[in-house]
């Protein structure tokens, strides 16, 4: 008898689970509420320029990434290990001199690191690569913040380096973010690079969804209620399910998260034409400066990519809190631009307001499955670490224990 199994979202997790079903002979159904494959992983094209919804990264070095995606059909673009700094109307630069070695002299004049600072980022990365990541979450958990202090890195290099940095990882200005996800994520720059695909960071859902031969995808089929054993879709269809995966936020799906729906970070990224690049190189900018809107900008036409406009695409992306229409808020982030990084002459072509851009999580862990029942299951990042990585790994894990489940009926 055929087992249907349906999987609510065609995201990161909800591909990685469906490709894990498959392998074992199983066709899955999946249900998703938009047109496309890869939740919050999604490119457009607009004036003939790629915008990614929201400026984001790949960490070529994530095990799940290497595992389930093909990098060589991606066309991975590597961005320079190193980072422009803005502190108070003056550049800094400072990077990884062991990746890249021309980074050594301007980080060490820039003022920002000491060479205490660059002996301790040293001896961290060291002391990372020997652990496991299994290790890493198991370790004692802290703010980010207070683990910097606790190394022993000067006040500066948190000020000016560490946090725009990191803020622009976690999505949150104060570093309140487990120190587990801050080693996570330091092993892995120290393992590799942050690529992005050449046709943008939505190709990778695209890539795992052309890999799927036996799942069926239904787009622009959103469900309104998860019940045992059914979902009811919003054009009022029911689909019975023998197993149901819920790959998405489940508050307003599932009964049980209704008084403890998911926290999520938002942000905004804003992209501008502009005639030329101030950053010559593909590595990122930031504005270390306390009571900047902007956190951290970039030239997505420093690197290759599959269609350019006729200039040069900037992205910029704000994480701190406001309360500012669209129109304010392209004003203020333009007169920024101008004071703080000296952009002058750019266009604005496109917001994206991604309000639920990475999950709030007080613990981080990456090991978490969740059931609400014996067939039922959920995946997601918000299940265990805000990545990519923990996306794909999620998806993988929740489709093992459905596996498990079916055999222990067989």
């Amino acid at each position: 008898m055929k087992t249907e199994i349906s999987i609510v979202g065609a995201g990161l997790s909800g591909l990685a689970a469906a490709l894990t079903l498959e392998k074992k002979g199983l066709s899955p159904v999946i249900y998703e509420a938009s047109s496309s494959a890869g939740g919050r992983v999604k490119t457009d094209i607009v004036e003939g320029y790629q915008l990614d919804h929201g400026f984001q990264v790949l960490l070529d070095a994530y095990p799940k990434a290497k595992e389930y995606l093909d990098y060589d059909k991606l066309e991975l673009q590597r961005l320079l290990p190193g980072a422009l700094l803005y502190i108070g109307g003056k550049e800094r630069t400072v990077g990884d001199p062991s990746r890249h070695f021309p980074f050594l002299l301007p980080t060490l004049e820039s003022g920002v690191a000491s060479l205490k600072d660059l002996y301790l980022m040293w001896t961290l990365h060291r002391e990372l690569q020997a652990n496991t990541i299994e290790q890493i979450f198991d370790g004692k958990e802290q703010t980010t913040a207070n683990f910097l202090a606790e190394r022993g890195f000067s006040q500066k290099l948190i000020h000016s380096f560490f946090k725009p940095f990191f803020t622009g990882i976690f999505l949150e200005t104060e570093l309140k973010t487990s120190s587990r996800m801050f080693k996570f994520v330091f092993k892995m720059f120290g393992l590799g690079f942050a690529v992005i695909p050449k046709g943008g960071i939505g190709a990778m859902a695209e890539q795992l969804a052309g890999k799927l031969k036996n799942t069926t995808i239904y787009y622009e089929s959103p469900v309104q209620e998860v019940q045992k054993g059914k979902l009811l879709l919003r054009d009022g269809r029911e689909v019975i399910s023998d197993f149901i995966l819920v790959a998405t936020d489940p508050s307003g799906l599932v009964e049980k998260f209704s008084n403890s729906p998911v926290s999520w970070r938002s942000c905004d990224t804003l992209y501008f034409e502009v005639d030329k690049r101030s950053i010559k190189k593909p590595m990122i900018g930031l504005v270390a400066d306390r009571d900047a809107l902007i956190n951290n900008l970039f030239y997505p036409t420093s690197i290759s990519t599959a269609t350019k406009g006729g200039k040069e695409l900037l992205s910029v992306t704000v994480v701190r809190e406001h309360n500012l229409d669209e129109k304010t808020l392209v004003s203020q982030v333009e007169k920024e631009l101008k004071t703080t990084c000296r952009i002058e002459g750019v266009r604005f072509l496109r917001r994206y307001q991604i309000r639920r851009a990475l999950p709030v999580l007080q613990s981080v862990s990456d090991n978490r499955v969740a059931s609400g029942g014996p067939d039922l299951f959920f995946a997601g990042d918000h299940l265990m670490y805000g990545s990519s990585n923990a996306a794909l790994s999620s998806g993988e894990k929740a489709a093992q224990a459905i596996l498990e489940r079916i055999e222990e009926r067989a």
